[in-house]
């Protein structure tokens, strides 16, 4: 559907910086964890400027979650698993979906159950090969790999709304999909929950770019039932209602590639920004910055 833009001027303050590539940020107990790729690392900060390394993941961390024990889940992007962290910091194996995806892992939601559900690339992005529709895989928390979603067009940030539904940012298609979580964990009622554009009908990466009106990447829910989505071609942030109607559009001025309502009252919308996402240029690079920006609806939903 055609966007209703409305840009707005506010304030963005840089957090931190001097990092390669920062994706999945996550708010916890007081504090954001967010994974940075290059650098194999999950930092966790105050927000005021401090910052813990938490794990190293020599794979490439990605998405992040908690299990109902306070244990943190980590996806380990090369190797196609799952670890988690235990109160010490160690990590092991929680679950392998080598079986169950066709590409590197990307971002993940943990519900209140501790099941995580889980994205792929589906294709080598960074390898130039064409464009491919894949799958979404739930962990449960013994670690038994299901696939519950297939055709999904590159599924990357992931929220579930207090209403059990879960919203996946569908980069490549340029749209928000939202499905119903049963008992079980499973997905149904698959429908469109925000559509920008029309989606690319084509498997060229270079070309699908061009036509992209929004590339919905990582992604946030507010306490109105709005997502904030990072647009990951277009150095912004939107705030989308669901059927697709954007609410406030953010210029960031530079890429931004995720977000995260957190702070001590979830007002705070932390930025995830570098200046572009292409591998070889980011991994050798430090010019990655967490940022902040101050919003009027607090956080809601997972994560």
């Amino acid at each position: 559907m055609a966007m209703e833009r409305q840009q707005s001027s506010r304030d963005i303050t840089v957090v931190l910086d001097g990092f390669s590539y920062l994706e999945c940020p996550r708010w916890r107990d007081g504090r954001l964890w967010v994974s940075d790729f290059y650098t194999n690392q999950v930092v966790a900060t105050d927000g005021r400027g401090g910052t813990d390394v938490v794990a190293e993941v020599p794979n490439q961390p990605a998405g992040l979650g908690f299990l109902p024990d306070g244990r943190a889940l980590i996806a380990s992007m090369r190797d196609h698993r799952i670890l988690v962290r235990d109160g010490s910091g160690g990590l092991s194996v929680h679950a392998d979906l080598s079986d169950a995806v066709s590409g590197m892992l990307n971002d993940m939601v943990v519900d209140h159950r501790g099941r995580a559900y889980v994205g792929n690339f589906g294709f080598d992005l960074m390898g130039g090969a064409p464009l491919r529709y894949t799958t979404l895989a739930r962990v449960d928390p013994d670690g038994t790999v299901t696939t519950v979603a297939e055709d999904l067009g590159f599924p990357n940030g992931m929220v579930i709304l207090p209403e059990g539904v879960l919203v996946v940012a569908e980069t490549f298609a340029g749209r928000l999909t939202a499905f119903d979580i049963d008992e079980e964990g499973g997905l149904g009622n698959r429908r469109v929950w925000a559509q920008f554009g029309r989606p690319p009908q084509t498997d060229d990466v270079a070309q699908a770019v061009e036509e992209l009106d929004v590339a919905p990447d990582g992604i946030c829910a507010d306490a109105e039932g709005a997502v904030w989505v990072a647009d990951a071609l277009h150095a912004r942030v939107l705030r989308v209602g669901e059927g697709g109607a954007v609410l406030e559009e953010v210029p960031t001025g530079t890429g931004v590639f995720a977000c995260m309502l957190g702070g001590d009252d979830g007002r705070t919308l932390f930025l995830c920004t570098a200046p572009s996402f292409a591998e070889h240029e980011r991994r050798a690079a430090r010019e990655a910055e967490l940022r902040a920006v101050r919003v009027e609806v607090p956080h809601d939903g997972l994560p």
